[in-house]
C-alpha cells in the first residue's frame, strides 16, 4: 500500500476516502491485535465490509486499557492525555513524531495558508504542566516553522502577552493565538488593549475543572466581546487522533481529506442519525494508519447540511477530558 501521505492526499472525492478507508480497515483489523479481537467479539466478518457505515468502531475508552498499535514497531514518541484524579490516561503510541507534525502543518496550511505568515502564539497552561501533549508539540512545530521571533508559549504572565498583541497589533502582523479555553477566558477577563483585530483566536477547547463548564456559544460571545474579535475560531483535536479539524467561528468544523464523521444513534453504536439529528460521534482519521483509525468518541455532536459538525457536548458517564468540552 502506498505511504500514509500519500494515501491521505488521494482522498480528494467522498469515494476516495470511503476506499482508502475500507483498505485501512482491513489493513488494521489484520495487524492490529486489540482491534481485530473487537471486530472478531462483534461477529463482523471484515472482509464483507464495502461502506463505511458497516465498520466497527473502536471505543475510545481501549486507549487507556491496551497498547493500540497495527503491527510490530516501537513508537518514537507515545502522546498522553491529560489526568483526571483516579483517572488512567490515554496513552497513543506515535511511530513516527515527524509524520504527526508535518501531517497537522499540511491540514492547518489547507485551512489558513502559509504557516510563515503568522505569528504563533501558545496559551496552553495545563498541557505545558505536563508531558505528551500532541497539542504543544503541534503548536511547537508551528512555532518553528513560522520563524518569527516573537511567536512564544505563556503561562499565566497576561500582561506581557497583552503588550506583545500590541506591539504586534501596531505592525499589522497576523496573529495565531492557540489557547486552551479557560485560560483565553481568563486573559479575556483581564485584557484592557484595543481590539485585537489583526488576531485569529483559536480556541482549543478544555475547560479542567478551572471554571464551571459553559456552553460554547456563550465562550464565544464572551471572548469576542472582551478582546474585540469579529470570529473565534476552534480546533478540533484530542490525544487519540493525528488529524484536527478547524472551526471559522461557531464551532462548526469542515471535514477534510483525512478525518471524517459520522454520528451514531445514542443508544445504539451501530446506527446511524440523519445529517441535522444529534449523537455520538465516530471519527475517521485516515493518519492514525499505525494505530487504529475508526474511533467511537464520547463526544456528542451532528452533522450540518453544508457537511460541518459540532461537538454539543459528552455522554454523561464519560470522562472530563482537556480537548472541546462543553455541555448541551
Amino acid at each position: 500500500m502506498e505511504s500514509k501521505s500519500n494515501t491521505i492526499k488521494n482522498a480528494k472525492t467522498p469515494e476516495q476516502f470511503t476506499k482508502i478507508a475500507i483498505k485501512t480497515f482491513k489493513h488494521q483489523v489484520k495487524y492490529n491485535k486489540v482491534y481485530h479481537s473487537y471486530v472478531q467479539n462483534l461477529g463482523v466478518n471484515y472482509l464483507n465490509v464495502s461502506r463505511l457505515e458497516q465498520i466497527p468502531f473502536m471505543p475510545i475508552e481501549f486507549f487507556k486499557q491496551h497498547t493500540i498499535k497495527s503491527g510490530n514497531w516501537e513508537p518514537e514518541v507515545v502522546f498522553e492525555s491529560s489526568r483526571t484524579t483516579g483517572n488512567q490516561p490515554s496513552l497513543h503510541p506515535v511511530r513516527s513524531r515527524k509524520h504527526y507534525l508535518e501531517h497537522s502543518l499540511q491540514l492547518f496550511e489547507s485551512y489558513y495558508g502559509p504557516i510563515d505568515h503568522w505569528v504563533v502564539i501558545g496559551l496552553l497552561p495545563s498541557y505545558l504542566e505536563r508531558k505528551g501533549a500532541s497539542l504543544v508539540h503541534m503548536v511547537e512545530y508551528f512555532m518553528s516553522k513560522s520563524k518569527n521571533k516573537a511567536s512564544d508559549f505563556y503561562l499565566n504572565d497576561f500582561t506581557k502577552l497583552e503588550q506583545t498583541l500590541g506591539d504586534l497589533m501596531h505592525s499589522n502582523q497576523p496573529v495565531l493565538l492557540f489557547g486552551v479555553t479557560f485560560a483565553l477566558l481568563d486573559f479575556a477577563d483581564s485584557y484592557h488593549g484595543r481590539a485585537l483585530e489583526n488576531v485569529t483566536v483559536m480556541d482549543t477547547g478544555g475547560m479542567k475543572g478551572r471554571k464551571k463548564e459553559v456552553v460554547k456559544q456563550e465562550v464565544i460571545t464572551e471572548l469576542k466581546n472582551k478582546l474585540g474579535v469579529s470570529k473565534v475560531h476552534s480546533e478540533y483535536g484530542m490525544t487519540e487522533l493525528l488529524s484536527q479539524a478547524y472551526s471559522f467561528d461557531q464551532g462548526r468544523f469542515h471535514q477534510n481529506n483525512s478525518m471524517q464523521v459520522l454520528v451514531r444513534e445514542m443508544n445504539d453504536p451501530f446506527s446511524y442519525v440523519d445529517q441535522g439529528k444529534t449523537g455520538g460521534l465516530n471519527v475517521i482519521d485516515l493518519a492514525n494508519w499505525d494505530t487504529c483509525s475508526f474511533i467511537e468518541t464520547k463526544d456528542i455532536g451532528k452533522i450540518n447540511h453544508d457537511g460541518t459538525f459540532e461537538v454539543l457536548g459528552r455522554f454523561d458517564n464519560s470522562d472530563i477530558r482537556g480537548c472541546n468540552l462543553m455541555v448541551l
